[in-house]
């Protein structure tokens, strides 16, 4: 039997509807696991362990045994180039090959004699020389990267010196310096070899600097030998270790010499402290000892108006097996690397209180070191003048477990927290990366949702199904699902601009709702069963809710206008003050409680909705069987509708829940 053409074009249709469904079923099953592969390759990096490894080796020709405070090393952003300072030379040299690269040297340095070199925190292109005449020389390296025409990139170097500025007016010589420069002017602290330690600043000038005071002798409040230096990269704040592992810590003041903060014991007595250095950010300071100890410090405040401060241990990584030499800090993070007397190379990160990579030496101390600006490198020299390069790969050194579920000590913080602040105004801010107040957080936030929604949509689609009259349910269900496609960008800007104030307002108020509401209703639902039968006849079966709205409105407006009483008989006249008092708590404008009113108003249609269609769809002959059979509506509704729609019940507020966990702009705004 031949098909007609009409079943044969029909046939076809529906072959090709059932080829575009497999499609785009297909379609999202790939899209999904295709945004599934993806996060998995950005996330595994996250888990990797960090490499490095010593590269090249180059022989510089010139030893720093006698001055090892004298010696530096500088290394540009692409790696390039390299330039090796020492008491005698100035050298560039061109990466990997280890080709010299000339540069003119400046006049000043032609005619001092250096005795010590300091890097500016935070900006190691500035340098500071002393000499043996307690002077101090700012210079300046910059590295320019210029294209010929061919497009081949070429990095320049060009040295700068000012002029020689008195710090030492006994005119010793500076054995160890520190050094700030800034667009006012510069900070300098030296260490000359009689045991002095002078600070002075200078004003900038058009051209030259001029000292701002004369220079400040503060060896008198040392006790023991001064053995490394270090000042903040805005001059404002400045630290001397000592052979005896003491800490002294200044503040400068604009009108006076600089205040001693504190002195702190930060090593066993008669151990050195071998190095100092900051963490970008100025916030923490890094010490290693002559036993190899590494610890970060960081300044808290003592008074809430941040009028005292003291320093305060909040990481100890992992010990060199000798003394620590020199310490340089991440331009990029909170990372840093230290080396030690027989050429071992640590790089370690302080947010994570890990030491992510051990680089062992060939037992010769390393002199001068340096993180490269891209904190993907470092270049060192050691005292038999040889140039190291390294390489590093670690891009995600602050993810462990610990900072992702565990407490941590942040810059500034007091004790360890749970803190979650991803990014900051500057690179200079810590990042913390708590995943802990971020889950708590959405669950909590989901908790006070479902407590609102569950019970106002549940009960809403129990009513809605069972006894309302079906054209009021025909205009209601519509108008509740509508909801559904409010954008919930704006449901978290409403409740972050009006209702967080709103609520901050009569917040007794809605406390006393809670209370005079549900007696409203049940009071009135009590007088409703007074009333004559012929008179309650006269309204049509399933509109009497109708009723209850202008209650709800007036229990509510009864309550709005009672604040002051609610606030009275409940908190003794000032809630906020209440909550400080006996709670120890204090009320914050956007709280779990907007959320809760936001994201329940959000999840409200989905359990409605959902709700209403599996106690809708309970088989009627059933229900009219029960009520056949002489039970209640009430006994047919617990009895028997309930049992049959509670899979779909329970359906809908995982769906809601859900919803609630996901939902991101309403807790964020």
């Amino acid at each position: 039997m031949t098909m007609s053409p009409r079943r044969r074009l029909r046939g076809m249709v529906d072959q090709f509807a059932g080829a575009i469904i497999r499609m785009g079923g297909i379609g999202i099953i790939l899209s999904i696991l295709g945004i599934f592969v993806f996060l998995v390759a950005q996330a595994i990096p996250l888990f990797f362990s960090p490499t490095g490894s010593l590269t090249r080796q180059i022989d510089v020709g010139t030893t720093s045994t006698d001055l090892p405070q004298a010696t530096l090393v500088g290394i540009n952003d692409g790696q390039s180039l390299s330039y090796v300072l020492t008491p005698d030379t100035l050298s560039f040299l061109q990466l990997p090959s280890g080709n010299a690269y000339p540069v003119a040297r400046p006049p000043a340095l032609e005619e001092a004699n250096i005795t010590a070199v300091a890097q500016m925190t935070g900006d190691t292109q500035q340098l500071a020389l002393g000499t043996d005449d307690g002077h101090v020389i700012p210079m300046r390296i910059r590295f320019r990267t210029v294209f010929d025409d061919t497009g081949t990139r070429e990095t320049i170097p060009k040295v700068a010196a000012g002029p020689a500025l008195t710090i030492d007016p006994t005119h010793g010589t500076i054995v160890r310096l520190a050094y700030q420069k800034g667009d006012d002017g510069i900070s300098a602290l030296g260490l000359n070899n009689q045991g002095h330690l002078w600070y002075g600043a200078f004003r900038q000038l058009d051209p030259g600097y001029e000292s701002t005071q004369p220079p400040v002798d503060l060896s008198p409040h040392i006790t023991g030998t001064v053995t490394s230096l270090v000042m903040d990269g805005l001059g404002e704040a400045f630290a001397a270790g000592t052979s005896a592992g003491e800490l002294y810590y200044w503040k400068t003041q604009y009108d006076g010499p600089p205040a001693l903060i504190g002195v702190y014991r930060v090593a066993p007595a008669r151990v050195a402290i071998t190095a100092l250095a900051y963490l970008i950010g100025d916030r923490s300071l890094i010490v290693g000892t002559a036993e190899g100890a590494v610890s970060v410090w960081t300044e808290l405040s003592e008074r809430q108006d941040h009028t005292r401060s003291r320093l305060q241990a909040i990481h100890h990584l992992a010990p060199h097996s000798t003394p620590v030499t020199v310490i340089s800090a991440s331009k990029r993070n909170k990372g840093f690397i230290t080396s030690d007397t027989i050429g071992s190379v640590h790089i370690h990160h302080a947010t994570s209180e890990q030491t992510l990579l051990r680089i062992p030496g060939h037992g010769t101390a390393i002199t001068a070191l340096m993180f490269a600006p891209k904190a993907n490198g470092a270049v060192a020299l050691t005292a038999d003048g040889s140039l190291l390069t390294y390489d590093i790969e670690n891009p995600h050194p602050e993810i462990t477990l610990k900072t992702l579920f565990g407490k941590v000590w942040y810059e500034g913080y007091d004790k360890p927290e749970f803190v979650w602040q991803s990014s900051g105004a500057t690179d200079d801010v810590e990042p913390k990366f708590s995943l802990t107040p971020i889950t708590l957080g959405t669950l909590k936030g989901t908790f006070y949702a479902l407590l609102l929604a569950v019970p106002l949509a549940v009960l809403s689609a129990i009513y809605t199904s069972m006894f309302m009259h079906p054209s009021l349910r025909a205009t209601i269900k519509p108008t509740v699902e509508i909801m559904a496609a409010l954008p919930t960008v704006v449901l978290g800007f409403l409740a972050g601009l009006w209702l967080a104030p709103l609520i901050e307002d009569i917040f007794p108020a809605l406390l006393g709702m809670l209370i005079v509401i549900p007696c409203s209703v049940l009071t009135v639902s009590l007088l409703w069963q007074l009333v004559p039968g012929p008179i309650r006849k006269r309204m049509t079966h399933g509109m009497e809710a109708l009723i209850l709205i202008p209650i709800i409105g007036g229990a509510t407006a009864l309550c709005y206008l009672n604040t002051p009483f609610f606030e009275q008989l409940l908190f003794g006249g000032d809630y906020k003050a209440w909550l400080d008092t006996s709670l120890g708590l204090s009320y914050d404008q956007r709280n779990a409680i907007i959320i809760g009113f936001a994201m329940g108003f959000a999840i409200i249609p989905i359990i409605y909705s959902i709700s209403e269609e599996a106690l809708s769809n309970v088989p009627k002959r059933l229900i009219a069987a029960s009520l056949g059979l002489g039970a209640t509506p009430w006994q047919t509704l617990t009895r028997l509708v309930l049992v049959a729609a509670a899979p779909g019940i329970f359906s809908a507020i995982m769906m809601g829940f859900g919803r609630a966990v996901g939902e991101t702009m309403i807790v964020l705004m």
